[in-house]
């Protein structure tokens, strides 16, 4: 599964991983570690190491550039360090870690559009009041009258 916002193509041609369309990362820069999964799984979670982590150096990474290391310095801190363990093969593990670093880095880098605050049309204030007009005098006419 593919994360939402994530782009088509990870990893290109085995070399980088791809973040962004102004954003690639050597495979070399990332730093892998890996474990025995937690939890059930009878011999073979016990005996082989699946659990893939991924750390990535964005302090001293030399593919950033100057916005994009301290965009991400900002949001994601020094380091930003994934982990997969879901399936039973550490490929695939790697995979899903993989994934996952790029989506994170993704939304580190997005830059949130800036909110231009708006107004309503001065036909839609008057709208607005002839219809709450209409509905007083709508409950109005509901009640008692008041001679009785």
């Amino acid at each position: 599964m593919v994360p939402a916002g994530t782009v088509g193509r990870v990893i290109d041609a085995r070399t980088h991983l791809v973040v962004s369309r102004s954003c690639r990362i050597p495979l070399d820069e990332l730093e892998w570690r890996f474990s025995s999964s937690g939890g059930p799984g009878g011999q073979h979670a016990n005996t082989s190491n699946t659990r893939s982590e991924v750390r990535f150096d964005v302090a001293g990474s030399p593919s950033l550039g100057p916005r994009q290391r301290a965009r991400l310095l900002e949001r994601l801190g020094p380091t930003v360090r994934v982990v997969a363990s879901d399936e039973r093969s550490q490929a695939r593990n790697r995979d899903l870690a993989l994934q996952r670093l790029a989506a994170r880095l993704a939304e580190g880098l997005r830059v949130e559009t800036v909110r231009v605050p708006t107004r309503p049309r001065p036909g839609a204030k008057l709208d607005r009041l002839a219809d709450k007009r209409r509905r007083s005098e709508t409950k109005r006419l509901r009640s008692r009258p008041e001679n009785e």
